[in-house]
Formats: structure tokens, C-alpha cells, sequence
């Protein structure tokens, strides 16, 4: 299954979040995809505004620190693997021991690595032109949420659509 969603705004961008904030759970894994400029790192600060990081705390992408801490409702490491070439770096960072301490994964370009970071991952696929979300799963816990996610009110209202 695949859920659309219309992604016309930043205002959008942020309903995606409220949607999806609430129904994430330690150990979660969202990895998001998409082209330079497409709103990966917004849609994650966003989730990361929703889910009780202080607005005075800083949330950008981690391309060159590679892995941002967030403290909120869950503990959060945003990842950028852009700069990642191997599954050996990428052990480095410790993302599959942060989500096995119970900490939500929030990783951009993380799509080449899914099964490196524990499978199981919500995938959100940002396209531009028409910009919109395409959400997927890799495994059972990432496809409950994303049933959860296509029955979601807020996103409902907006256009969402599931294929």
C-alpha cells in the first residue's frame, strides 16, 4: 500500500507531521527520500516541533555532523546519510543500537541503507513536481502506522489518497 499526500504548502508539510507525530513509538525508523530542496529536513523538523522539541532548539540537517540528539516525547537522532558511502560508516553512527535503546530514527537519504538500519522502516518519498508525499512501508510495525496514517482525519481533509 501506498499513501499520497499532497504536499502543496509548508502548511501541508506541517499537517503531515501532526498526523504522524503522535503515532510514532520508540524504535520507529522513518526514512525520507527525495531530490535537494524537496523538504526532507523541514518535514523533520516539523515531526520534531510535533513531537515536543523546544522551538528554541535548533533543528537543521546533520549533512556534515551526520547525526543530530533531539530530546521530546521520544528521544530522536536525525541522521543524513548523504555523505555515507558504506554500510561500515554507517555502523559508526549507531543508529540500529539508538533504535534498539528505543530512540525514533529520523534519516534522510537512509533509503540504500533500510535493511543496515533494522528494516522495518516508513518510507516518505518526497516528489516536487507535483510536490506531494508518497508513504510506504518495509515491514509490519512501519505498515500498521501507515494504515493508522491513511485513516488519519487531518490528512484526510487534505487530499491524501491511498494507492
Amino acid at each position: 500500500m501506498e499513501l499520497v499526500v499532497d504536499l502543496p504548502n509548508r502548511r501541508a508539510t506541517r499537517k503531515l507531521a501532526a498526523a504522524l507525530a503522535p503515532r510514532l513509538e520508540p524504535g520507529d525508523l522513518v526514512v525520507l527520500a527525495g531530490a535537494l530542496g524537496a523538504g526532507k529536513t523541514f518535514l523533520v523538523r516539523a515531526l520534531c516541533r510535533e513531537l515536543g522539541v523546544p522551538r528554541e532548539e535548533r533543528v537543521a540537517s546533520p549533512t556534515f555532523a551526520l547525526v543530530h540528539e533531539y530530546a521530546g516525547r521520544l528521544s530522536i537522532r536525525h541522521a543524513d546519510l548523504y555523505r555515507v558511502e558504506s554500510g561500515r560508516e554507517l555502523a559508526e553512527l549507531g543508529l540500529d543500537v539508538a533504535r534498539d535503546d528505543g530512540a525514533l530514527v529520523l534519516v534522510e537519504w537512509g533509503t540504500p541503507y533500510v535493511a543496515d538500519l533494522g528494516g522495518d522502516a516508513l518510507v516518505i518519498t518526497i516528489s516536487l513536481e507535483p510536490r506531494r508525499a508518497h508513504v510506504t512501508a518495509t515491514g509490519p510495525r512501519s505498515a500498521a502506522l501507515l494504515a493508522a496514517l491513511g485513516e488519519a482525519a487531518e490528512l484526510l481533509d487534505s487530499g491524501a489518497r491511498a494507492g
